[in-house]
């Protein structure tokens, strides 16, 4: 008898339940795809050489055990260029999507304003909530950004400065930190993190490390590290076979003393040891550079005495510099693990690279600025799982004005057509270059003989295989104008403001360390012929021709066909 009330009890429940299922009308809800969080980590002259995925001879003493396996955990990109190797046009360039003269960015004077600020302007109307911490440096306020916290132009190591939002104009809202900038960055970017985004937004975080530009001081926990260890020199440090030209040598070598600072004695106006050592300890030690008798083998002078002075330069030069790329390396580590323990590891979009390369020491040359790969070439590569196969390569030709879109249609949006980089998502998430894909790119270094550093202006253009480099300083100064804008007193060097005019040409599949200066060899005629050709095409197409500068124009003009 309980069994069979049981029965009829059970078959009323569903049969109600059933009724209810039918007349209940039916749930309208639409889940919302949650949108990536994005971060995009810079740091400052981090070039390829010192990372172990990029396999260059530093690789072997894992430099960047972090950045390495994150890269290994997405895809990496071997041909990501700059368009300018230089802080404030590169940073210009990653923000607007546009090249220097669209911007009107071409150097460090040059200034980013609040209605040309487009990438933080693009995310927040895609829903995302806007942030920037450590390095801006593009002198005005970063006022499109929902978030700032920025070191004042280059800021400091130790106990730097930073500048937010307050009561006061900018830039007069300052606070004051005590510790190692890298540290303190990351420490700024967690407590952001933690306390000030918004939850129920999808969050979009530069955070850009000081670390490793020069003069390089790293935290004191670094100091013994490496201090044991031959750094791997390169080849080109001591010997440079036929690399560079007139423009960056001049005749006989007689510019060698004053053109490129160099790890070496052979640049009286600035060489490494002037950064690395107290004055009278140079002189103490190694005697005065102006005693080195200028010939014409100044330049890589091979005697005993000055094979060792360079090589103990070196050796303190670099270990400097890795002290600071390791304090990178697990500042990147600690802001990893939050985003795992927070479990919004694999939902967000991390991006790593340099504002630019760097010289460590190849062809006896310190700092950025040229066209040769170290210091055009930046490191680059993206983790996110959902959509970027873990170990993928690519050698498609991107530049830095290819990131603002990019980042804009992995966030959802479309590409603004007021960018002239193009958007690489397709080669993410394929893995496969598009046969319409760019095959070439652009460089312009504006800043003739400036701050010490005494490089000659030039461009052009390199593609997978050549690279071709006009140097055009010889005329930089408009001497029929002398009050023209283009004149700025601060970048060229009186003594040697005209420098030759010349070409560069390497075949990068023979020669990749660009020892060999190629262009008067015949057989490269067709060759350079069509570089020139593609690089005339390049600068009308990306408004980079010399209009506005016609002084310019008459020296292109003058040696094209030189």
């Amino acid at each position: 008898m309980y069994k069979l009330i049981n029965f009829f009890a059970v078959t009323l429940f569903v049969g109600i339940g059933f009724i209810s299922c039918k007349t209940e009308p039916k749930s309208k809800t639409v889940i919302k795809k949650q949108k990536p969080n994005i971060i995009y980590i810079m740091a400052d002259d981090h070039t390829t050489q010192a990372f172990g995925v990029y396999g260059s001879r530093l690789a072997d003493l894992n430099p960047t055990p972090t950045l390495d396996k994150m890269a290994k955990e997405g895809m990496i990109f071997d041909n990501c260029f700059v368009n300018n190797s230089i802080c404030v046009p590169s940073r210009a360039a990653i923000i607007t999507g546009q090249r220097a003269q669209t911007s009107g960015v071409i150097d460090l004077e040059g200034v980013l304003p609040q209605e040309k600020q487009y990438l933080p302007k693009e995310m927040k109307k895609l829903g995302y909530q806007t942030a920037i911490v450590g390095k801006w440096h593009l002198h005005e306020e970063p006022a499109a950004f929902d978030y700032y916290k920025v070191l004042p132009v280059q800021g400091k190591y130790f106990n730097p400065d930073f500048r937010i939002q307050g009561d006061k104009p900018w830039p007069q809202n300052v606070v004051k930190t005590k510790g190692h900038s890298s540290d303190i960055i990351t420490d700024s970017t967690l407590d952001w993190l933690k306390k000030k985004r918004d939850p129920s937004k999808p969050f979009f975080l530069m955070h850009h490390f000081k670390a490793p530009h020069d003069d390089f001081e790293n935290a004191p926990r670094y100091n013994e590290y490496l201090k044991d260890t031959f750094i791997p020199e390169p080849r080109s440090l001591y010997e440079n076979d036929n690399h560079g030209s007139i423009a960056t040598r001049g005749k006989n070598d007689s510019l060698t003393r004053v053109i490129a600072s160099s790890v070496s004695r052979r640049n009286i106006i600035r060489n490494q040891a002037m950064n690395i050592y107290p004055e009278k300890e140079i002189y103490k030690k190694y005697g005065v550079a102006q005693e080195i008798p200028i010939t014409k083998h100044t330049r890589f002078n091979n005697t005993k005495e000055e094979k060792e002075y360079t090589s103990t330069v070196y050796q303190d030069y670099l270990k400097k510099y890795l002290r600071c790329v390791k304090g990178v390396d697990d500042n990147v580590k600690r802001l990893l693990d939050y985003l795992e323990e927070e479990g919004i590891l694999d939902n967000t979009i991390i991006v790593y690279t340099g504002d630019q390369g760097f010289m460590l020491g190849e062809h006896d040359y310190i700092d950025k600025r040229w066209m040769y790969d170290e210091s055009m070439r930046m490191p680059f590569f993206v983790r996110y799982p959902k959509s970027i196969k873990a170990n993928s390569r690519t050698d498609a030709i991107i530049n830095n004005t290819d990131f603002a879109p990019t980042l804009i249609t992995m966030a959802g949006g479309e590409q603004p057509k007021y960018m002239q980089g193009k958007s690489f998502k397709t080669i993410l998430e394929t893995g496969e270059e598009p046969k319409d894909w760019q095959k070439a790119t652009y460089y312009r270094y504006w800043m003739h003989l400036a701050h010490r550093h005494g490089n000659p202006a030039h461009f052009g253009i390199r593609t997978k295989a050549y690279k071709l480099i006009f140097y055009y300083g010889k005329y930089w100064v408009d001497t029929d104008n002398p009050n023209a804008e283009w004149n700025k007193k601060s970048w060229g060097n009186d003594f040697t403001r005209h420098t030759p005019v010349a070409w560069e040409f390497y075949d990068l599949k023979k020669d990749p360390k660009e020892m060999n200066n190629a262009y008067k060899d015949d057989k490269y005629a067709e060759v350079i012929a069509d570089l020139k050709n593609q690089l005339l095409n390049m600068r009308k197409d990306l408004n980079e021709t010399d209009v506005n500068y016609p002084h310019i124009q008459k020296v292109i003009d003058q040696h094209w066909n030189d």
